[in-house]
């Protein structure tokens, strides 16, 4: 096992923060904050995967789908529900409105616009968590 470490000091460290930071879309939780949305949720956490398999309407989403592939079996809390961005709109989830949620898509600028539509339509526990790109974040709710 070989760990490496990475210690910056000053102006050097706040570049790395921020470029970080910059990398990861806008909306998308940080890993804190889908660790603690997850262990807060417990069993009730329910997962919208907004991927969108026809490669004519998202040719961007066949590069996720290759990592990680649609709600089935080994993700028994994940329901796919296409946010479709010409009509900017997607099919509602079956639950309670107060049922914590993370929408995903592949890197979460569809996350971000599902959780909007679904806060939009009266949900009110909704986090977006990225996708398989936002490896650090997809690590916590991914098999789901």
């Amino acid at each position: 096992l070989k760990l490496q470490f990475l210690y910056l000091i000053g102006p050097a460290a706040r570049h790395y923060c921020t470029k970080k930071m910059a990398e990861r879309k806008a909306g998308v939780a940080s890993p804190e904050e889908l660790a603690a949305f997850v262990e807060n949720a417990g069993a009730q956490l329910v997962v919208v995967d907004v991927r969108n398999p026809d490669a004519q309407a998202e040719p961007g989403d066949q590069k996720s789908l290759a990592v990680a592939g649609l709600p089935g079996a080994d993700r028994p809390r994940a329901v796919h529900l296409i946010f479709d961005r010409s009509s900017k709109s997607m099919p509602l989830p079956d639950v309670a409105k107060d049922t914590p949620i993370i929408t995903h898509c592949g890197g979460g600028g569809r996350g971000q616009q599902a959780k909007d539509f679904l806060l939009a339509h009266g949900f009110s526990n909704v986090l977006n968590g990225g996708g398989p790109k936002e490896k650090d974040c997809w690590a916590m709710f991914g098999k789901l």
